[in-house]
């Protein structure tokens, strides 16, 4: 079986093989920096909220939280399919150049805050979303950019460099956040500045359109009840994870609730708007390409499984592990990124080869064998004890590393072959916004179920503890009632978990010096917490182990139509749901052959 026809390609000249190189490097950088913002607050956010002077966890501040960790991934998901049609209407470049310069702008604006308090983290909110608008224009159209610049038989090299170089960022996030907010919290923001304003203008000056510009019209009923449907539910997400009417979390609240039911319902109108439309917004016919639908569903499962593991074992490290071996909860936020490096590396290391690979051996057996050895590294990340070995620690997600970079590559280049060229734009849109969204549901399911597993058992282990230090009963209970979430992003934060829920009360004055030093010092919270964090590690790792063998069935049922093939003239078809039919059934038909 082979890959989907393509047309014969002219003789290449110097000037076009020069030019892959230029598109292959711009968008390396529009993709890696996108992506490095999604990440970089994670780590830097204790600098970042001292820096406009709020308290995070203070009650009514953990929306600021949320919105700072997840608004960005939000508007990401959201706006990826409309900004990729865009581009193949109205020209890729165009829209990707637009992106470049957006991005740049809300760069420069998010490090001059002139606010405090709540304004100054509302100003950073909003131009975070500005931002990822911006990143959204880089994201949708790089793939459809360089697909269109290499051919075939070095597309899965090109699509490997720059998806590496996106999941990278990711990854380099976690670590450049902790090392640059050390310095200052708006040198997280500076450093995408002057990045950005040389690469928009060299973009500008190089990059050029090498592909067919489908026309057409804005499909505006289809982009509202996507992006608002989509919305609704990633903000339920946002609200379910805030505390609500005396329960841990809020899925009870009845705004969840009509959020959630209400995105569903007109995300089931988009569907039924896009199948009568003459230009949709998505091409709804492209799921009946195996390589695109499966390729594109085992994608989210791997990202579900990411995102969500990359928070759980920073809290991990910096609410547990790094106080039991000695480092300040203030010094946390560094050091867990630095201990992730590993991560980072394998992933970098096992990104371009298997890129490369994919364009010999085909891209099937190398995202499979990946969704399966990101599945056997959640099996090990969960029998390992709470006060772990770094070593093994270090082995285990290097293997989570080396498996990401295995799937991601091939499977970039098996869904972005498998699409007629003149929808590679949209083609790349929908496929960031799987990914985007797996991200952004990922932190709310995996901390969902974190918080179900301590909340079993946590209340009494607190409140016990507590106690036994000479806090009073009244107010041991009140502590031990409180939302786990507020230990959880205590810890994530820098701060001293048992200080931080103490200090309301002023229970802690009323103790003798030794019961202080034994609340605040680094080992009585991860030796309270230890218990149960790991019952809840276990059904988050469990979960991330099914969701990738999971994405290894549906990676198995893309087909086997991934290897170098000989081209065929592709129909010259305009942007609609009828006109593509006959190119996918073509494809189908080879498919299945």
């Amino acid at each position: 079986m082979t890959d989907p026809p393509e047309p014969h390609a002219p003789h290449r000249s110097a000037d076009d093989d020069r030019y892959k190189w230029i598109a292959l490097t711009n968008t390396t950088a529009a993709v890696f920096m996108s992506a490095l913002d999604g990440s970089i607050v994670l780590i830097a956010l204790p600098a970042i909220f001292r820096g406009v002077h709020l308290d995070p966890l203070a009650p009514g501040n953990i929306g600021y939280l949320l919105w700072m960790i997840m608004g960005y991934r939000l508007v990401q998901a959201v706006l990826v399919v409309t900004v990729g049609r865009l581009g193949d209407m109205y020209g890729r470049v165009r829209t990707y150049n637009f992106g470049f310069a957006v991005f740049t702008v809300a760069s420069i604006l998010l490090s001059f805050d002139p606010f405090d308090g709540g304004h100054g983290a509302m100003w950073l909110i909003a131009w975070r979303l500005v931002q990822a608008v911006g990143g959204s224009m880089l994201t949708a159209n790089s793939a459809a950019i360089l697909t269109d610049a290499f051919p075939k038989e070095q597309r899965g090299f090109a699509l490997g460099i720059n998806q590496v170089a996106g999941l990278g960022g990711m990854f380099i996030g976690l670590v450049a956040g902790g090392l640059l907010s050390a310095w200052d919290w708006r040198a997280v923001f500076w450093v995408n500045v002057p990045v950005g304003v040389f690469f928009t203008l060299w973009a500008y000056r190089t990059l050029r359109e090498t592909g067919r510009r489908g026309g057409g019209r804005i499909d505006w009923w289809g982009n509202i009840t996507f992006a608002v449907g989509l919305s609704a539910v990633l903000i339920a997400v946002t609200f379910g994870l805030q505390p609500y009417g005396g329960h841990t979390m809020g899925w009870t609240n009845p705004l969840v609730d009509a959020l959630i039911t209400g995105g569903l319902l007109l995300l089931a109108a988009f569907v039924a708007i896009e199948n009568r439309v003459s230009a949709p917004m998505i091409q709804l016919g492209l799921f009946r390409l195996r390589a695109f639908n499966f390729g594109n569903l085992a994608g989210l499962a791997i990202s579900i499984g990411r995102g969500g593991m990359q928070f759980v074992l920073i809290i991990w490290l910096q609410g547990i592990w790094l106080p039991l071996h000695g480092y300040d909860y203030s010094a946390t936020p560094l050091w867990a990124g630095i201990f992730m490096l590993p991560l980072t590396a394998g992933f970098l290391a096992a990104g371009p080869v298997s890129g490369y690979l994919s364009d010999r051996i085909g891209s099937r057996g190398l995202a499979t064998g990946g969704a399966l050895l990101f599945g056997a590294s959640f099996l090990g990340l969960m029998l390992l004890p709470i006060d772990f070995s770094y070593w093994i620690f270090a082995v285990l997600i290097a293997l989570n590393g080396i498996a990401s970079g295995m799937f991601a590559s091939p499977n970039s280049s098996s869904i972005m072959g498998s699409v007629p060229a003149h929808l590679r734009g949209v083609a790349s849109g929908m496929r960031a916004t799987f990914q985007n969204s797996g991200t952004a549901v990922s932190i709310g399911v995996f901390f969902s179920l974190m918080i179900a597993g301590l909340a079993g058992s946590l209340p009494h282990t607190l409140a016990a503890g507590l106690q036994q230090q000479g806090v009073p009963a009244r107010v041991a209970a009140q502590v031990g009632s409180l939302p786990p979430v507020a230990s959880l992003f205590a810890a994530q934060l820098g701060v001293n978990p048992t200080q931080h829920l103490l200090q309301p009360s002023g229970a802690l004055a009323h103790l003798t010096a030794a019961q202080q030093q034994a609340l605040t010092g680094r080992e009585f919270f991860p030796n309270l917490i230890s218990g149960p964090f790991h019952s809840g590690l276990v059904v988050v790792f469990a979960f991330g182990a099914v969701l990738a063998f999971l994405a290894a069935i549906a990676s198995l049922l893309r087909g086997s139509g991934t290897t170098p093939a000989a081209r065929t003239p592709e129909p010259q078809t305009a942007a609609t749901g009828d006109a593509i039919a006959p190119a996918i059934d073509g494809r189908n038909a080879g498919a299945a052959g």
